[in-house]
């Protein structure tokens, strides 16, 4: 309930802080002046605090700081002979008056909080910060980069806004400014002596520090719904023909997916052009590397193929290395050369300068714009080049595009800004959807990923995109590079990351084709990218609260738990949304197990994947099959989710509303047209969710009108309310009608599927105006019972596989025993007759504890007769 009310009224404040975009003069009534010194209150936890040695301050946004304008905190300011003291009702600054620059005898900050004390002073250091994140993760090994000659350094991530000190300290002194202009341009500060501070003060409540930070610093847009969905990408000179046989196989083998990238071989470049090795540009980079012109030898016709990526609902992303500028070879080269000025007698390239305005607005106007028009959805900005402007001196090459690219696409485009590029420091949560880089296929890449995402969240960039499987071999290792187990966790571990997207280089050993992989590992491939479909209505909601609140949809569980020690020390562990924990497998299974050290906060938590409740406040081992993953939801949460869907192009008109075991819980769906920017301006809809626990043992699940409106919406809606892990009900009603039991699947009834203990409750199509009420209710045995369907779902999982692999070893004329035979199909009795539920449950957990002894009598191999009884242990 606290969580919902957060999610309301940050929604309630969208209309206050929505983009802020520059809007960087304070409110004059939240300015206090001393001498050479300006204070500005811009929340009662956050404070602007500048010194400048002739009194000039700055009123422009600067590169991360784009807000000031917000409402005037409450505060009392009193002063002395000496002191200056501002106290709002989280902090108090004291200031000696007439002091000059900021030390730490004259300027002492301190919290009202009696619970978290803080007591800063410049020069004190952050001891407890819990970081943020990092360039690039290219030629890493998990925490270790390669730094070549066989030497590595581990990874020292930046400081975050995040830390176990109560407060953090960004320093905007020496950030770059914007200029007033209407596509605001990068210029340099005023020369002259200056502090320019923003001091955090949160305590231990942490998201209300990022929350602080997004309404001065810009909030994390919302992706496109597509940008959620499966991208395929990898390093290859593939073909028109070559991309539509990969698509028509994604589609053979019913993969979902939404999004293709094709990596730098679409276009021309010098190497493809001369057939020799590329020359060096003039700024000593690689021309072979950039390019804009289609090679119609790979793609005769560009717009045609463009058109068949769209009537395949699919969103294209190309390439781009722009280092090297405009080849005189390009198409646009004269045109380009034209608009610049550029004299091409020489005949050499146009260099590229991304601070110079004139050159960054024709390559969009004369080069990106019309390639945007043939159908590119969406850039792939690899740099890999200088890391600062030739131009202007400190200038982050990588900031200033993502800046330039993004705002280009949010000017001139009727479609949501997407961008796929590094990250280019404070601020630039602004511009998603972050590359990683070329990490090492390894079990150490894989298990640093999961921390190293999370804790992007801490500068509130949350949405990392990995090379998922890993990108280079490592070393001249080549078992892993196809190691089933290793992509299949991989893939796994995708489903519950911000975005979903395979990649490797150019090595035609190496396959991220699920269907070229063994059946048992692509079974479970073809699962995961199937669950991350189903679950994104979830994802869609936890992305549209990250834009209001500032939370990142992967965040570490010391945002719920800042007083748990665990929260801190389980550092892979992580918050997918609101109500769902992950410790993905990291290492490979011993003896077909993968077994994990997790810890549980208090309350009860739901296995997903064995149907097992347990008991929070203490840390379990765990032990995974390669189907299984370490997935916690909390007790009694409402999942939105989608039946199997292949694209997320169009708006779905019905939803899955799975209900796990346990107590009363309230959420809400959040629904939009999934990529325009209507969602700005109030062109989204939510729908409130909530179930109830009564004292007599029955669920009521209220599905609420739908608020709000937005272009394309459906009018109705069908539902699977399905109530996860629990034994059937004895009867139910829909607004007060009985609906009654059916075996196939139809409108207004309801089921149960035994492999998975799920009730289902088929509602057809309902106008989303109208409330819809469901009460289920439980037989007094059903509920004396309840406990007993505890871990069952993993049981009979598990002895399928067991089962299986005793049947592949038998010799002709060999019998499985009749009581594994019985026990092994009990999922089917219960669909059939689940009034006999709890004696088909009492009888499978029986015949369960005595499978050992009854497997161990049967005249198999006896490596498979040990191997059978492992599963079922």
């Amino acid at each position: 309930m606290k969580n919902l009310l957060l999610f309301v009224f940050i929604f309630l404040s969208i209309n206050i802080y929505a983009q802020q975009k520059n809007n960087p003069l304070a409110n004059a009534a939240a300015i206090i002046e001393n001498g050479n010194v300006r204070f500005t209150l811009l929340t009662p936890g956050l404070f602007r605090m500048e010194w400048d040695s002739l009194g000039k301050f700055e009123d422009n946004a600067s590169l991360v700081v784009i807000n000031r304008n917000l409402p005037v905190p409450a505060f009392k300011k009193t002063e002395t002979r000496n002191w200056l003291v501002i106290a709002t009702d989280e902090l108090i600054i004291k200031y000696k008056k007439n002091s000059g620059r900021f030390t730490a005898e004259n300027l002492l900050v301190t919290s009202t909080n009696n619970n978290f004390k803080i007591a800063w002073k410049p020069g004190t250091p952050n001891n407890g910060n819990l970081k943020g994140t990092y360039r690039t993760l290219d030629r890493c090994n998990g925490n270790l980069e390669d730094t070549g000659h066989g030497k590595t350094k581990e990874i020292t991530l930046e400081d975050g806004l995040i830390s176990r000190d109560g407060w953090f300290l960004w320093d905007d002194t020496k950030s770059f400014l914007f200029d007033s202009s209407d596509w605001n341009w990068v210029h340099e500060r005023p020369s002259g002596s200056r502090q320019d501070w923003y001091f955090f003060g949160y305590g231990n409540d942490y998201k209300k520090a990022l929350y602080d930070f997004t309404k001065i610093s810009g909030k994390i847009p919302l992706p496109p719904r597509y940008a959620f969905g499966y991208w395929w990408s990898r390093y290859w000179n593939y073909s028109d023909q070559e991309l539509k046989d990969l698509v028509g196989n994604l589609d053979r083998n019913q993969i979902p997916h939404d999004v293709l990238v094709i990596d730098m071989d679409w276009h021309n470049t010098e190497s493809l052009r001369t057939n020799s090795k590329p020359p060096l540009d003039e700024f000593g980079q690689k021309t072979g590397w950039t390019g804009y012109t289609w090679n119609k030898d790979y793609f005769p016709e560009p717009t045609k193929f463009l058109e068949w990526a769209k009537e395949k609902n699919l969103q294209v992303s190309l390439n781009l290395h722009p280092a090297s500028g405009i080849s005189m070879y390009e198409e646009k080269y004269g045109e380009f050369a034209k608009a610049m000025d550029f004299d091409t007698a020489g005949h050499h390239n146009i260099p590229f300068e991304c601070a110079d305005k004139k050159f960054m607005q024709n390559l969009f106007q004369i080069i990106l714009h019309p390639l945007k028009k043939e159908g590119v959805d969406f850039w792939w900005l690899d740099w890999q080049q200088w890391p600062t402007s030739k131009k202007m001196q400190g200038l982050s090459n990588t900031w200033w595009l993502n800046y330039c690219f993004f705002t280009d696409m949010e000017k001139f485009g009727d479609e949501r800004p997407l961008l796929f590029h590094r990250w280019g420091g404070m601020g630039n949560h602004r511009y998603e959807i972050g590359f990683s880089g070329d990490t090492k296929i390894s079990w150490k890449s894989l298990d640093y990923q999961p921390y190293f995402t999370a804790t992007a969240s801490n500068v509130g960039y949350g949405y990392w995109s990995h090379d998922i499987g890993g990108h280079n071999p490592l070393g001249d290792d080549t078992v892993e590079i196809n190691n089933p187990e290793l992509f299949t966790r991989w893939l796994q571990f995708a489903t519950f990351s911000p975005i979903f997207r395979t990649h490797i280089t150019n090595n035609s050993r190496i396959k991220r084709e699920m269907w070229t992989y063994p059946i048992y590992y692509r079974d479970h491939m073809y699962k995961a990218v199937e669950l991350r479909y189903a679950l994104d209505p979830y994802i869609y909601t936890m992305a549209r609260k990250a834009f209001d609140s500032g939370i990142s949809l992967c965040h570490p569980l010391y945002y719920e738990y800042p007083d748990q020690q665990e929260a801190y020390d389980f550092k892979n562990e992580y918050f997918f949304g609101d109500n769902i924990i992950l410790l993905p497998v990291t290492a490979p299974a011993k003896d077909n197990f993968a077994t994990v050290h997790v810890w549980l906060p208090q309350g009860d938590w739901y296995e997903w994947f064995t149907g097992t409740m347990l008991k929070g406040g203490k840390a379990y081992d765990r032990k995974f099959t390669i189907g299984e993953m370490p997935v916690y939801v909390k007790a009694g949460a409402i999942i939105p989710m989608y039946p199997k869907v292949m694209n997320l192009q169009q708006i779905i008109d019905s939803l899955i509303v799975r209900i796990y075991p346990g107590g009363n819980f309230e959420t809400k769906l959040y629904e939009d047209s999934g990529n325009n920017k209507d969602y700005l301006n109030n062109g989204s809809a939510f729908t409130k969710l909530r179930s109830e626990r009564k004292s007599d043992g029955s669920l009521k699940l209220t599905i609420f009108p739908r608020e709000g409106a937005f272009n394309g919406m459906h009018d109705s809606r069908s539902y699977d309310i399905q109530i996860y892990g629990s034994l059937p009900p004895e009867i139910i009603k829909v607004n007060g009608k009985n609906i009654n039991y059916a075996y196939e699947r139809s409108d207004s009834t309801w089921n149960y599927s035994g492999n998975d203990l799920t009730t289902h409750i088929f509602i057809p199509k309902t106008n989303c105006a109208e409330k819809i009420e469901i009460e289920i209710g439980y037989s007094a045995e059903a509920i004396k019972n309840a406990d007993m369907v505890n871990g069952m779902i993993g049981k009979m999982n598990r002895l399928k596989i067991s089962t299986a692999l005793m049947e592949n070893s038998m010799k002709p004329g060999e019998e499985l025993p009749a009581a594994i035979v019985s026990a092994n199909i009990t999922n089917l009795r219960l669909e059939y007759d689940p009034e006999n539920c709890i004696k088909e449950i009492e009888k499978f957990n029986s015949v369960y504890t005595s499978l050992p002894d009854i497997i161990s009598s049967v005249k198999f191999r006896d490596q498979i007769n040990q191997e059978a009884i492992g599963y079922i242990r």
